[in-house]
């Protein structure tokens, strides 16, 4: 959830360059940011509540230094303050530590060492007084490492100890990766952080840490099995094919390298890695032209549809199959991407006549009951860390079921820890609220209904004229309209939203696009669900989003629609057709069975006018994190 950066290596203006990373990651959190840095064996600490984006670096343009964590916060444990805001450090300020996740037996350490020694109310405190602690008797790494080994939850940590240079992460359940520049190395939560530097990668896998030397150092990895220390030597590389799940990514094998040490925390033991070269562009990691990055990635629908089907024939045609030879598939995902399965649901039985089961990923661990070796699990995440689709996973693997996973992030921890692994090709998203990921999930899984009855060529042809439609669809007379209902409804605070077949979960995805970014209260329901017991909530002016698609359910939507007008109730249509019971209407292209896609566009924008035009930040809502790192 929290943005993690470190830096270590020959420039000076280490700060500078580590806020700079830090706004890249603002995304993962906004309450607060913080810096450290070892400035000739005095620990520097800078560190306030607020957004980091606001901040100017010139501020640390005097002040040198080549060793450098920093942190922008999602609160978790403690409030707002300064004080709990990160980078933490032992009571003698020797060692400084950035956290990501939550530690679960903080408590138990903090009595143990003495309440009287904290002044935070964060879990993240202990592991700089743990390390301390050990660091008296022990050097650097040994201590990182003693205080691992005692840590319980979901973590992901960077330390450094004023003197001895070196840089040490580690991780447990939460993103951390790491990038190798030119006699220089990045620490990160997320790519983008250090893009502008370097495209090499390595990823940090659960229960592994890595000590990064720098010039100064004189500290060396022990190698805890014999007893002697590690020697290092120059970096060999071995070529390694491509898999699947990354085709985008040039891999290389890393069998030692200079100045890196991998170790498994529980063992000691090192650790190969692979080197990653991420197809990535910096300025794709930037908003450009667009005044928020929220818009900028809804108007690159235009090309991630196009993207996300630029998959081979084999890669599609071997994942249907293995979803036809399942008995019991399952789909999961959470918020946004839990509604894409919904959708799935549905894609699967109009177009493969095929019957999948849905569950939130946060519940579908209870449906171990169900799996069975010949069991399928697919599970869709943006960033590939979200922590209940990661148990999910772990649900399934204990009963040794299959699992497949939809990702956006090449590398991810989902993406590795699964059989089989599709990237959507979207690029980078900051946003908090998915957009564009989002449409290419769904045209994933359109395409492999499709491969699934033999109709492969056909789903392409489809999916290829979506998104020539969508890019006719997203011209600047239709972003005006859009931005017009929104002046018209800005002031309400409800809002509800109908839909059938597969253009219910598009009514539930367009009331969490709605609550997270304009804090309307928004509700979206099956259209026929109304005259149960929702129908109440309508009066006199409430919007009302009605999604009528042309296909087979078309005149019960209408129907539904009505019902809601009798009852004063202010309709905004989204469909291809205009029909008499529309206030508004919001004309999208005829597109079939893919009408969810062309149908959640004008709802993500109008969900971004709306947040604009009530003065708020639609790309960081309040409460919320683009990665879901903590249960």
């Amino acid at each position: 959830m929290c943005g993690i950066f470190g830096y270590i290596g020959p420039r000076t203006n280490g700060l500078e360059l580590v806020v700079d990373g830090l706004k890249k990651l603002e995304y993962r959190g906004y309450d607060s940011w913080g810096v450290a840095a070892d400035r000739g064996g005095e620990l520097f600490v800078e560190k306030h509540v607020g957004k980091i984006s606001g901040i100017d670096t010139k501020i640390f343009k005097n002040t040198s230094a080549s060793l450098v964590i920093g942190h922008t916060r999602w609160a978790t444990h403690g409030g707002v303050t300064d004080i709990n805001a990160h980078p933490h450090f032992s009571g003698d300020k020797t060692v400084a530590v950035v956290q990501n996740g939550i530690i679960e037996n903080y408590k138990e350490i903090r009595d143990e060492l003495g309440r009287e020694y904290f002044i935070s109310q964060t879990d993240t405190e202990v592991i700089p007084q743990l390390i301390a602690r050990y660091r008296k008797t022990m050097n650097f790494q040994e201590a990182v490492l003693a205080a691992l080994r005692r840590l319980k939850g979901r973590y992901a940590i960077v330390a450094i100890n004023v003197g001895t240079h070196q840089l040490i992460a580690a991780r447990c359940g939460c993103p951390l990766i790491v990038g190798i520049g030119q006699d220089e190395h990045f620490v990160a939560s997320d790519i983008p952080a250090f893009l502008e530097y370097t495209q090499e990668v390595m990823y940090l896998d659960d229960n592994e840490m890595v000590i990064i030397d720098g010039e100064a150092s004189d500290e060396r990895p022990l190698d805890q099995a014999r007893g002697r220390r590690v020697t290092s030597s120059k970096r060999r590389e071995t070529s390694r094919p491509s898999s699947g799940q990354a085709r985008d990514e040039k891999e290389k094998f890393v069998t030692d390298h200079s100045s890196l040490h991998f170790l498994n925390i529980e063992t000691s033991q090192p650790i190969q890695k692979r080197l990653v070269n991420i197809d990535w562009k910096a300025e794709s990691a930037e908003k450009g032209e667009y005044d928020h990055y929220m818009l900028k990635e809804i108007m690159e629908q235009k090309a991630t549809i196009l993207r996300a089907i630029d998959q081979s024939d084999e890669d599609i045609l071997k994942i249907a199959q293995t979803i036809r030879e399942s008995r019991g598939c399952f789909f999961s995902g959470c918020g946004t991407a839990g509604k894409v399965c919904m959708a799935g649901e549905y894609f699967f039985s109009i177009i493969a006549q095929r019957h999948v089961n849905y569950a939130p990923a946060s519940e579908f661990p209870v449906y171990h009951h169900f799996l069975r070796p010949e069991s399928l699990l697919v599970v869709i995440s943006q960033s590939g860390e979200t922590a209940d689709v990661l148990e999910a996973m772990e649900a399934a693997k204990k009963k040794k079921a299959r699992v497949l996973s939809i990702v956006n992030v090449a590398g991810s921890t989902i993406a590795r820890q699964s059989d089989t692994s599709l990237l959507i090709n979207a690029g980078p998203e900051k946003a908090v609220a998915s957009t564009k990921a989002a449409t290419s999930q769904m045209t994933l899984l359109l395409l492999i209904a499709y491969a699934m009855t033999e109709r492969l060529q056909e789903g392409r042809r489809l999916l290829a004229e979506v998104a020539s439609k969508i890019n006719d669809m997203l011209n600047p007379r239709f972003l005006v309209y859009i931005k017009e209902i929104a002046q018209l409804i800005r002031e309400h605070n409800n809002l509800y939203i109908i839909g059938k077949a597969e253009n219910y979960p598009m009514a539930l995805e367009s009331a969490i696009k709605i609550q997270e970014v304009s804090y309307i209260h928004a509700e979206g329901f099956a259209a026929g669900e109304l005259k149960h017991g929702p129908i109440a909530l309508v009066s006199h002016g409430t919007p009302c989003i009605a999604f009528v698609a042309n296909d087979e359910v078309r005149e019960d939507v209408l129907s539904n629609t009505m019902e809601l007008k009798a009852r004063g109730a202010y309709i905004i249509g989204v469909s291809p057709e205009r029909h008499d019971v529309f206030d508004e209407w919001i004309h999208v292209p005829d597109v079939g069975v893919a009408s969810p896609l062309v149908n959640i566009i004008p709802i993500q924008l109008l969900a971004y006018y709306l947040s604009v035009l009530r003065g708020l930040d639609p790309d960081m809502p309040r409460n919320l994190a683009k990665s879901v790192t903590v249960k």
